[in-house]
């Protein structure tokens, strides 16, 4: 079964945009997991801009499905809090400080010894690790010599190019997928997958162990209620 974790950086910025504390964003986790979440992913960026490092804090307290922390390990701070509240899955994210929001994955051949040490201290806290990869064979081979249990396909081109021909926006993520399956690892993926794009990516990576969806999921609510739309993707992974 592929688990949805829900991604609540937008009720973050929401939020923030009044400078108060509406919408609450640990009731909004609660509830989400109350209405069929199966997963919380937050993704704190050294500006705060939306998920702040209290809101971590915070909702380590309350979340009681799986916790995904995702961010760029190169900064201190962000290490120094994924220890601190030892959520179940920590999710490398090469993202740069001026990033809108994450645009590609690891080079995980040139940056192969810095993950290794760093896969290496997060499970020895007993956090599971995802690497964040572009669907490239390539990228997979190097992700399994760093010892991560998983990878999170990075899927900006899927959803690009899958209402224009969706057969070749699958291609090379079936094919990584394939080969990351026969390497050991586990597949998450995440980016810009939505209710239009999510069925026919599951179909075609069977072994797809989350998906993490926040934006196009939170745009969906406004429209159709938070606890509707949860159960809709929820379908969309199931059917």
């Amino acid at each position: 079964m592929t688990k949805l974790s829900v991604n609540i950086n937008k009720i973050a910025t929401l939020r923030n945009s009044r400078g108060s504390d509406m919408p609450n964003v640990v009731n909004v986790a609660k509830d989400a997991e109350r209405f069929g979440a199966q997963g919380i992913t937050v993704h704190p960026r050294p500006d705060e801009r939306h998920i702040t490092y209290q809101d971590v804090y915070d909702l380590k307290k309350v979340v009681k499905t799986e916790f995904n922390i995702e961010g760029n390990p190169t900064e201190k701070k962000f290490i120094e809090l994924v220890l601190a509240n030892k959520p179940t899955q920590v999710t490398l994210v090469p993202d740069a400080l001026n990033a809108l929001t994450s645009n590609a994955g690891w080079d995980t051949v040139t940056h192969k010894e810095q993950l290794k040490d760093l896969v290496s201290m997060f499970k020895e806290a007993g956090i599971r690790v995802s690497i964040f990869v572009d669907p490239i064979e390539e990228m997979v081979e190097g992700a399994v010599e760093t010892g991560t249990d998983r990878i999170e396909l990075y899927t900006e081109a899927y959803a690009r190019d899958y209402p224009s021909n969706p057969q070749k926006a699958i291609e090379d993520y079936a094919r990584t997928a394939k080969l990351a399956v026969k390497l050991g690892l586990g597949i998450n993926a995440g980016h810009d997958l939505s209710l239009d794009n999510l069925k026919y990516f599951k179909e075609y990576i069977p072994h797809l162990l989350e998906v993490s969806i926040g934006h196009a999921l939170v745009c969906d609510a406004l429209y159709l209620g938070l606890e509707n739309t949860i159960q809709m993707y929820r379908r969309q992974l199931e059917e």
